[in-house]
């Protein structure tokens, strides 16, 4: 096989092979074969094409989801499984309570702990410059 063929053998791997593509990659490979030949070998060709490319695009896909799971983690985002167990715990908690959650007031939210700037903070700084 030429250095040439094989370039094109994997270039067929990475998109996706037609059928007259593969009949013309067998012929140029089979050169001298019979018609069945190339024809079985255009078949071999391209199911090893399609297989290579799904095998390509599931590492792809593993590793791409491998690295946002990973990501997310140190971000502190919750799973989805963490999630799931929150909300059965709450769900039983809900059930102890007989109902109750679901009626009481939520809490007021909190509010931060700094405090704007007073003006009469601002008025003693104007008159220690004054003097």
């Amino acid at each position: 096989m030429a250095g040439g063929d094989g370039r094109r053998n994997m270039e067929a791997t990475m998109q996706k092979l037609s059928p007259a593509r593969a009949q013309e990659l067998a012929r140029s490979v089979m050169q001298g074969g019979t018609r069945e030949q190339v024809q079985k070998f255009a078949r071999d060709l391209l199911d090893w094409s399609n297989k290579s490319r799904q095998r390509l695009t599931e590492a792809v896909q593993r590793e791409v989801k491998s690295q946002l799971k990973s990501q997310l983690k140190s971000l502190g985002v919750a799973s989805r499984d963490e999630v799931d167990a929150l909300k059965k715990r709450v769900r039983e908690l809900e059930r102890q309570l007989g109902g109750q959650a679901t009626t009481a007031k939520k809490p007021a939210a909190k509010r931060s702990g700094a405090k704007k700037p007073t003006s009469a903070k601002k008025r003693s700084t104007a008159r220690s410059a004054k003097a």
